[in-house]
């Protein structure tokens, strides 16, 4: 397909939807976002397909060690829609270290990404896919290397940001998450934030002794300005929630501040890997999530970046 055909279509979507949060002059969609910031066209960007049986086994990949996990944060959390995604802001005094990192990391924010719903069952919207095949949603958990300030000190340094990225699938009800669900009416619209009760982080991730299995690669945020300076860990376990409770991610939230546009498909496709290692903490490798589909990002989702 030539790269003119989007090109031509964003523009004429920008005269049909002439608002002031249109305010773009290039394609925003994810397919070509090096042409909205050189950095998303550089090669060790995220996310990416994990192939298995190419993976590197890497001895020094040991279990992590999780500080104010299991505690309430001090503060209260801000959850907020960004026009992207639901985010929760943080207030740090959470870590992480272990794990083969070379630094602690302070918690700074979590978000989620997620697919659509169809008639029968889910498209799925995780961004990491495990030989080819992907999981209803995924949760990454963004941590900024201690001693740094700012994000912007975080993403000057290769290794500034360490992520750690949960698949989500459906099966039983997770009662633990329901207080974070419950605030999603809140944060409907684009913009919209609201203060709630923190919750200990480890009850929003599986239980520690299985988050021993993971891969680990450098990469990049997943969103302009797709800086490179992310340790990436995806866990081979996963987040179970029920049906209903990922469909209320799919639709309470909107891209846009108007409701004209649900938020859904709010994932950027795979990336090359180029030259690229990703190692595994250990010998096992993990199976492929059971019928999981693949689907290519639908154009609602691509519309839905002409707003931000």
């Amino acid at each position: 397909m030539s790269r003119n055909l989007p090109i031509k279509l964003c523009q004429s979507l920008k005269q049909i939807f002439p608002t002031s949060e249109a305010n773009v002059d290039l394609p925003r969609v994810p397919h070509f976002w090096d042409d909205v910031n050189e950095e998303c066209g550089k090669e060790k960007q995220s996310p990416i397909n994990i192939v298995t049986n190419k993976v590197e086994y890497k001895e020094d990949l040991k279990p992590f060690t999780f500080e104010g996990y299991t505690t309430d944060q001090s503060s209260l959390w801000l959850i907020e829609n960004n026009g992207h995604t639901v985010k929760v802001s943080l207030s740090g005094s959470a870590t992480i270290g272990g794990g083969g990192l070379q630094n602690k990391y302070n918690a700074i924010e979590f978000h989620f990404h997620w697919g659509t719903k169809l008639n029968k069952g889910f498209s799925p919207g995780s961004e990491h896919s495990i030989d080819g095949e992907r999981y209803a949603m995924e949760l990454h958990i963004v941590h900024r290397k201690e001693g740094l300030s700012t994000t912007e000190q975080a993403v000057a340094d290769q290794e500034g940001l360490a992520v750690l990225g949960f698949f989500i699938k459906t099966g039983a009800k997770n009662e633990k998450y329901e207080p974070l669900i419950e605030m999603l009416n809140e944060v409907a619209v684009k913009g919209s934030q609201k203060n709630m009760t923190s919750l200990p982080l480890e009850s929003l991730i599986p239980a520690k002794e299985n988050l021993t299995r993971y891969y680990r690669y450098s990469g990049s945020l997943t969103t302009p300005n797709c800086y490179q300076a992310v340790v990436w860990t995806v866990f081979q376990e996963p987040i179970i929630l029920s049906e209903s409770q990922v469909e209320n991610f799919l639709e309470k939230l909107y891209f846009s501040k108007d409701r004209t546009l649900e938020m859904t498909d709010n994932f950027r496709p795979v990336q090359p890997l180029g030259d690229r290692i990703v190692y595994r903490s250990d010998v096992s490798v993990v199976q492929p999530p059971a019928k999981a589909l693949l689907v290519v990002p639908t154009l609602i989702y691509s519309l839905s970046l002409l707003f931000q």
